[in-house]
């Protein structure tokens, strides 16, 4: 019989997504319109509170895109944009036929430097153009500078793309991650926090750009007894089928935010008996990150414990790890676009590792993680 696998962060569903995935097909609204997609928007504004506006989208690539189209982000505009991040923060930019402008990460929080930022800004503006966007990311659920970035999207009036694809439940200053932006987005894709199979959310600020996503979510339809299109518009609404899954989900949300900050617990304790190895940890009480992947740092080149080695005993193991998101301004995709900032997450990708980090780790799981760290460093 073949061992049972350990997932990296597999979905996890809480019981009741079965009860509105059937009210979707005992009513017939399976497609783009429905109850369940009212009653997950709503539920979500409620949770992010502070003049939150919702609308749910096929994914949060699709919101990110969505929100570079509000903003009027057009061919040959600059978009600055996190370069430590997964691919979907910036392919958007390519979609606008926009110039992405990364910047590095600072090594507190793993996110976007509050000074390479700047720096980033003065040559867009020598070049003769103010960027139109800021996409900063809260990686792995781990907030960024939320107050310094403000600071500077003030300052040079540039305004925010909060990607917070990753950080459902992560606070700053006891704000919730999605509040941030003057447009922010979450995703619900399947390996994050609570899944709707696919799907994403973006968040605006007032009713009448949340009306324009939705114009441009289906196919930018003008109001006509007839199809009528002025504008290209995109197929990117969320159905209510996957509504149904995410009114579920949101159901366990508090449970899953728990379960994840104890599996971090559970990390803590391990490596605190490793001086080679750290753990990504919040920095100060200001903080709150979901934990959404648990990731570690090999702080010693000459340590008999490598990130390759531990990756490979953990796959023996059938125990699934990853190495960190390579940082965009490495990928061949974008290696022809400005970077600013002295690669301090081209290091951290170098020496970095994700952990199994989902809810439904079981102390069988664990037990299991933590023989195979303490026979390696033995």
């Amino acid at each position: 019989m073949e061992e049972k696998k350990i997932w990296l962060s597999p979905p996890h569903l809480g019981g009741n997504e079965l009860k509105y995935i059937q009210d979707a097909f005992d009513t017939n609204w399976v497609s783009q319109y429905g109850s369940n997609i009212d009653s997950f928007e709503r539920t979500l504004e409620n949770y992010l509170g502070n003049n939150s506006f919702v609308t749910a989208l096929s994914s949060g690539t699709a919101a990110i895109h969505l929100a570079l189209r509000l903003l009027n982000v057009q061919e040959g505009d600059f978009v600055l944009c996190q370069s430590f991040t997964f691919v979907a923060s910036a392919n958007p930019i390519l979609y606008q036929k926009a110039i992405p402008v990364f910047v590095d990460s600072e090594s507190t929080t793993w996110n976007i430097c509050p000074n390479a930022l700047e720096d980033a800004i003065k040559y867009c503006l020598k070049q003769g153009k103010k960027p139109k966007a800021i996409i900063t990311v809260s990686l792995y659920g781990m907030p960024f500078m939320v107050d310094e970035i403000l600071e500077i999207s003030q300052k040079y009036e540039i305004p925010i793309i909060e990607d917070s694809a990753e950080a459902l439940g992560s606070k700053y200053k006891n704000k919730p991650c999605g509040n941030f932006g003057d447009l922010s987005i979450i995703s619900f894709n399947g390996n994050k926090i609570i899944t709707t199979s696919g799907g994403g959310i973006l968040i605006s600020r007032d009713q009448e750009s949340k009306n324009q996503i939705l114009y441009f979510a289906t196919q930018a339809k003008e109001n006509q007894d007839y199809y009528s299109h002025s504008e290209v518009g995109y197929n990117y609404r969320m159905s209510n089928i996957s509504a149904g899954i995410g009114r579920g989900q949101l159901e366990v949300l508090e449970d899953r935010i728990i379960k994840r900050r104890e599996n971090h617990r559970f990390y803590r304790d391990i490596f605190e008996k490793y001086e080679e190895i750290n753990l990504f940890e919040e920095p100060n009480e200001d903080f709150f990150s979901n934990y959404w992947l648990n990731t570690i740092t090999f702080e010693k080149k000459d340590s008999k414990i490598t990130k390759e080695k531990l990756k490979q005993v953990f796959s023996e193991s059938n125990i699934e790890t990853r190495y960190l998101w390579k940082p965009m301004h490495l990928q061949v995709l974008f290696e022809k676009y400005k970077f600013f900032g002295s690669n301090v997450c081209g290091i951290l990708f170098d020496k970095g590792l994700c952990l199994p980090s989902g809810t439904n780790l079981t102390d069988g799981d664990k037990d299991k993680i933590k023989n195979i760290l303490i026979n390696l460093k033995d």
